[in-house]
């Protein structure tokens, strides 16, 4: 086997292949997104967030600034978002009906978070870094959490027979991903010197036992 053939896959055409039935309108926003994605993240490694405009995204990425905006609202959603959500909707759905349920989010946010270590480390660990650096980013992340949140939601009320719109399915969500957060924000703290996956794993048990 050569060398390439054993090099991984970017997260991006994973991402892609993860989504088999997109047409080919979708996939060339998917395209455009991580083009996006890719920029940002080079120029912020260069010159640091603060100096990174959108127009010097824009430029890098080969579009203009109006498309920037029209795919990211904010230079922290280029940060912030990925292209994971609907991978994890999908891989929950699949587990079996009658598993614990929060044993299915630990075994598909366990998976997704190998995946992410394993197609794009040096972006995993430079957005962790800029979540703890940064606190516009601190702040933009609780609203795309509740995005997030939404589609879990319908999940976990799928899964519940509950209704998605219920108190009781919103809080569990968000505790869920409230979780997810601050393992990659702990392990940024400490230099990105744990392992990741046991971090994971460690939160959510939180959720699930609180604090015996």
């Amino acid at each position: 086997m050569s060398a390439t053939s054993r090099r991984p896959r970017s997260l991006d055409s994973l991402a892609e292949d993860m989504q088999p039935q997109l047409g080919l309108r979708e996939r060339k926003k998917l395209k455009t997104r991580v083009a996006i994605r890719r920029a940002t993240y080079r120029l912020i490694a260069e010159q640091g967030y603060d100096a990174t405009t959108v127009e010097q995204i824009a430029e890098a990425a080969e579009v203009s600034p109006s498309t920037v905006f029209r795919y990211f609202p904010t230079k922290e959603d280029i940060v912030l978002t990925d292209e994971f959500d609907p991978f994890i909707v999908a891989e929950l759905r699949a587990r079996p009906a009658d598993e614990p349920l929060l044993e299915s989010l630990r075994q598909v946010m366990v998976k997704a978070t190998r995946l992410t270590l394993e197609h794009a480390p040096e972006e995993t660990i430079q957005r962790t870094t800029l979540l703890v650096q940064v606190p516009a980013l601190r702040a933009r992340m609780m609203q795309s959490m509740a995005t997030s949140s939404r589609l879990l939601c319908q999940v976990v009320a799928e899964r519940t027979g509950r209704e998605e719109g219920e108190l009781e399915v919103r809080t569990y969500s968000m505790a869920v991903l409230a979780a997810l957060y601050e393992a990659a924000v702990y392990w940024a703290e400490r230099d990105h010197e744990d392992d990741l996956v046991e971090l994971v794993e460690r939160s959510l048990s939180a959720v699930r036992d609180g604090l015996r």
